[in-house]
């Protein structure tokens, strides 16, 4: 290889120039970098990513190559088979060596396995990195050798394992590559709506990229860290970070949430917390590694034989936001409008879901994969089975959220209630859970005509409660996996 042969940086969950090992290692000599995002989806099969994640992935790309330019640097864009197209740019620019950061999804270690090799074999450097971990699923073992399936104890172990290494700083400068590299234009790729136009919710309420993951996480900090562990279930509050789809797709990494909040508050009870439900992160993570099925196959395999009914109707008002349970209701169309859920409400809809309607956890993976911003595979998968009780460290079976009281409980004043479901806004507090309790009079004084206006449940919350701890006692009892 010739002495000004480039080193190729190919982008993939680390859209983000600071606290990326692959950049800041290529960075380092005096070599041509050139940064490269292949659009795969070929090798991820029916988790190709869906709708509102390829609207995200289009501006945090776009901020990516602002970030390269400023350096130096430049971003180039291909689509198709991964493999196929690393070996393309490798030939076209004769580069000497190829970077990345891994990832954990089945397809893709088995698919960079084989780049790596290839690469080797024809005398291209080949290096990966982690850039999206704390700890990479196999550093963190039980005492006798094993994976973790209880949290708690995963927990203390990664906590045990003392101050994750601190972030790296972006690089200053990038020396550019001369020659000519084709690259197609983010238009080409058609990622965000046209018609029709369902995005500008999204617009509203996020920006994405590495400088907006920054913004999110300091007005966090700023605002709603306080008294996180008290608000954080009160999905009216902005107690909560939002910082999710940013760490997905890389625009921020863990390294670096978890340095700044720690330099910025200390470690207080608030903090602790917090950084608990980033290792709930690196937990599904964990899990995902040693059992790759677990996004199509039940973890506890006694689920084998749950009695999954198939009502398509059903599924349809549940993803609609039309089940007569408004806190459902307001959950479903939160997602719809933001590609976002507060995690008090995911659990809510999702325990609807799988346990009132008895339908397969599978169906709602699969829904919120397609609409969620941070749809990311192995945490959808682990918190899925998590609610349907399948999963590590799984809710218990007789743990059913009564969308009622949760409601009452975590939106008392009707807030959150009121500004997804609005055709039921004027009804007074009182009745705001329960609609289809108030008296004719109220009914009309807020405009609200049951069934036409707003859909009488479509299950009997004491039924379902009934029929699902049945279905659930008649499991096999055992749970080997």
């Amino acid at each position: 290889m010739s002495d000004s042969a480039p080193t190729i940086v190919w982008f993939r969950a680390d859209l983000r120039v600071a606290d990326n090992p692959a950049l800041f290692e290529a960075s380092r000599g005096d070599k041509p970098v050139i940064g490269l995002y292949i659009l795969d989806d070929e090798t991820p099969g029916e988790w190709r990513i869906g709708g509102a994640a390829k609207w995200w992935l289009h501006h945090s790309l776009v901020t990516l190559e602002q970030s390269l330019a400023k350096i130096g640097g430049a971003l180039v864009l291909r689509q198709g088979n991964a493999a196929d197209i690393l070996a393309e740019v490798v030939r076209e620019t004769n580069a000497g060596k190829v970077y990345w950061n891994r990832c954990y999804e089945p397809f893709t270690i088995k698919r960079d396995k084989g780049i790596k090799e290839t690469l080797v074999d024809q005398g291209v450097e080949a290096k990966s990195f982690n850039g999206s971990l704390l700890f990479e699923p196999w550093t963190i073992e039980t005492k006798a050798g094993g994976f973790y399936k209880v949290y708690t104890r995963y927990w203390l172990t990664c906590r045990d394992k003392g101050t994750p290494a601190p972030p790296l700083d972006a690089p200053t400068h990038l020396t550019k590559f001369e020659g000519d590299v084709k690259s197609d234009t983010l238009d080409d790729w058609a990622l965000l709506p046209t018609s029709p136009d369902w995005a500008e919710g999204l617009r509203d309420r996020w920006t994405p990229g590495e400088s907006g993951a920054m913004e999110r996480l300091d007005t966090f900090l700023d605002t709603g860290a306080e008294d996180y562990d008290n608000l954080r279930n009160f999905p009216a509050i902005p107690a909560t970070s939002n910082i999710s789809p940013h760490l997905h797709i890389g625009d921020i990494s863990p390294r670096q949430i978890w340095k700044i909040t720690v330099d910025r508050l200390g470690w207080t009870k608030e903090t602790e917390k917090f950084l608990k439900e980033i290792v709930w992160r690196e937990f599904a993570y964990h899990v995902f590694y040693y059992l790759p099925e677990i996004p199509e196959q039940p973890m506890h395999k006694r689920f084998d034989a749950f009695p999954w009914r198939e009502d398509t109707a059903a599924l349809v008002a549940w993803q609609t936001g039309q089940t007569g349970y408004p806190m459902v209701d307001a959950g479903m169309r939160e997602l719809w409008q933001t590609g976002h859920m507060h995690n008090r409400v995911r659990m809510i809809t999702a325990s609807f879901l799988v346990k009132h309607l008895l339908l397969p956890w599978q169906q709602g993976e699969a829904w919120f994969w397609d609409t969620l911003v941070d749809a990311d595979l192995a945490v959808n998968a682990f918190s899925w089975q998590w609610v349907a009780g399948c999963g590590a460290d799984a809710a218990p079976y007789f743990r059913i959220f009564n969308p009622i009281t949760q409601g009452q409980k975590f939106d008392p004043d009707g807030t959150y209630i009121r500004t997804y479901v609005p055709e039921i806004a004027d009804l007074p507090d009182k009745y705001l859970h329960t609609p289809w309790a108030a008296p004719d009079d109220v009914l009309h004084d807020a405009g609200v005509i049951m069934d036409e206006t707003y859909p009488r449940p479509i299950i009997d919350h004491k039924m379902a409660r009934e029929r699902a701890l049945e279905a659930f006692k008649a499991l096999p009892k055992n749970t080997v996996d």
